[in-house]
């Protein structure tokens, strides 16, 4: 087992690679990381996309990866109906923040993939990108840390879980402007970490409305913790649980579980 922790974005990230991997492909996969984070920070003043929101960079002259990244924020406003928006929470500026992470997380995998790692996992701040086989993954309780929502069997694909409780109330619904109100956590599982960390951002901020939404996602699943603990999950993700349903994944079966399909979703 190879493993290793670095710092970027603002979170640890750890990459652990059971059958060993060569040190420069970690390197290599770290030094894509820590790029990312000096390009995109809102904090840096000296990162491109700082530099944007002071009108001092064009955005044809931005580097190729801010555009790419500005293009899937504007195509992900579209897919939400406006429930995913890089301009929120300053109306003009730029923050392409719920994207950002989980797209970048993609991306490393794919070096990792390319320095010969087969199974690996990359966990950033609890959203994660698996590949090879064999994994549980912990979806932790909104309010409990030492909870657990869900345990989820994967063998590949990405986790991605939008909530207030590591961050506090940073996530805005646009129709508002206001923090989002309405659920406590939205896990989404896919295929690619980039998608699936947008839409558990947007389905977080259309707040109760987001079970219906998600119920009509294709290629994913996902699962919602509302106040009171009251969980709406596609079948997907009930089949993805590790255990009979939902409630049997619950840490202590103590939190009721409800599937969500895509015909009762209204």
């Amino acid at each position: 087992m190879v493993e290793r922790v670095g710092h970027a974005m603002g979170m640890p990230i750890r990459i652990a690679v059971p059958d060993g991997i060569a040190g420069a492909a970690l390197d290599d996969a770290f030094a894509w990381l820590r790029f990312v984070d000096a390009t995109f920070s809102t904090y840096d003043p000296g990162s491109e996309i700082s530099r944007l929101n002071r009108g001092e960079l064009p955005r044809g002259a931005a580097h190729p990866v801010v555009r790419e990244v500005l293009d899937r924020c504007a195509a992900l406003r579209t897919a939400t109906g406006g429930a995913f928006d890089a301009g929120a929470p300053l109306p003009g500026a730029i923050d392409p923040s719920g994207l950002v992470k989980g797209w970048a997380v993609e991306r490393a995998a794919g070096r990792l993939e390319a320095g010969g790692a087969r199974r690996f996992l990359i966990d950033a701040g609890g959203d994660v990108v698996l590949r090879g086989g064999g994994w549980r993954v912990g979806i932790r309780h909104p309010r409990r840390r030492d909870r657990l929502a869900a345990v989820l069997a994967l063998d590949d694909g990405a986790v991605a879980t939008s909530g207030a409780y590591e961050r506090g109330p940073h996530i805005v619904d646009p129709a508002t402007g206001r923090p989002a109100a309405g659920a406590l956590s939205v896990t989404v599982v896919g295929p690619e970490l980039g998608t699936a960390d947008g839409y558990a951002t947007a389905a977080f901020a259309m707040g109760a409305r987001g079970p219906a939404w998600t119920a009509r996602l294709a290629d994913h699943a996902a699962m919602t913790i509302l106040p009171g603990d009251r969980v709406l999950a596609t079948p997907g993700f009930v089949g993805l649980c590790a255990g009979p349903s939902i409630a049997g994944s619950l840490c202590g079966g103590r939190t009721a579980g409800r599937s969500l399909s895509r015909r009762s979703a209204r």
